[in-house]
């Protein structure tokens, strides 16, 4: 392993990472539940909603992670944990997903958002970088593999914490970002959801002319072709999703945010 680490430090610092990821599915796994626990202890950082309080607004979001899962297309379905968070900070519009499939949302971001098939897009867009495995690919850019490994292996618990904060505005590679915004249309696609829903989070951030739009969102492509190629790709797939109508997206979705604090 030490032999392996050495070699591919080299590699590292001649292509900083970019497509390098010597991670397993199964050290995915691991370090996403590594960092799980790690925001689970630091409340005041990551204020995660109680599950039993907030029943209702949680069986809504699982119920749209089972649509998402089930729709055939997602590739780790069955080897990751796919557990559903929720952070309550209005002032903040974000989401991410550790390796291994634990998703964060952002009360902020809920609330921004007008219909399901919108949150549906972008969940399908963060569940997209795990599933194919970016955040480790990014991690080992941004870390160095030496320094994840002993991470991933239990041998350098100080990381987490950074590790975890890193997450929340982790910066992905254009064709990271490309590709997650391609398998949210793809995931999408077979569901009830309008399969381009994350198209419509960066509609309202060109209409509202924001100067400082999500993290998660706000590395290149921009916003604009974003639309473009995500419109496109629902086109090109001729989607049969897309059941849900204009008032039960937004309609039902009103009610599940009134559930929130």
């Amino acid at each position: 392993m030490l032999i392996l680490i050495s070699c591919l430090g080299l590699l590292i610092g001649c292509n900083k990472g970019e497509g390098v990821n010597i991670f397993t599915v199964e050290d995915d796994k691991s370090l996403g539940l590594q960092v799980r626990d790690e925001i689970a202890s630091k409340p005041k950082e990551y204020p995660v909603l109680d599950k039993t309080t907030y029943a209702g607004a949680y069986t809504y979001l699982e119920n749209m992670k089972t649509v998402i899962l089930n729709s055939g297309q997602v590739t780790h379905k069955d080897d990751f944990a796919w557990e559903l968070f929720i952070i309550q900070d209005d002032n903040t519009q974000n989401a991410f997903c550790t390796p291994g499939g634990y998703i964060y949302i952002y009360t902020g971001l809920i609330k921004y958002l007008d219909n399901a098939s919108a949150l549906a897009g972008v969940m399908g867009h963060e569940m997209g970088h795990a599933d194919k495995r970016h955040s480790t690919e990014a991690m080992t850019k941004q870390y160095g593999i030496s320094t994840l490994a002993q991470v991933v292996l239990g041998k350098n618990q100080g990381m987490l914490s950074d590790i975890a904060l890193s997450l929340v505005n982790l910066q992905f590679s254009r064709s990271n970002e490309s590709e997650a915004d391609k398998y949210s249309v793809i995931y999408l696609c077979p569901t009830l959801y309008k399969s381009n829903g994350a198209a419509a989070f960066f509609n309202k951030i060109i209409a509202n002319g924001s100067a400082q739009p999500p993290a998660f969102l706000s590395t290149h492509p921009n916003p604009e072709n974003r639309v473009q190629n995500i419109d496109q790709q629902a086109n090109s797939l001729s989607c049969a999703g897309g059941y849900i109508n204009a008032a039960e997206d937004t309609t039902a979705y009103n009610a599940f945010k009134s559930l929130l604090p």
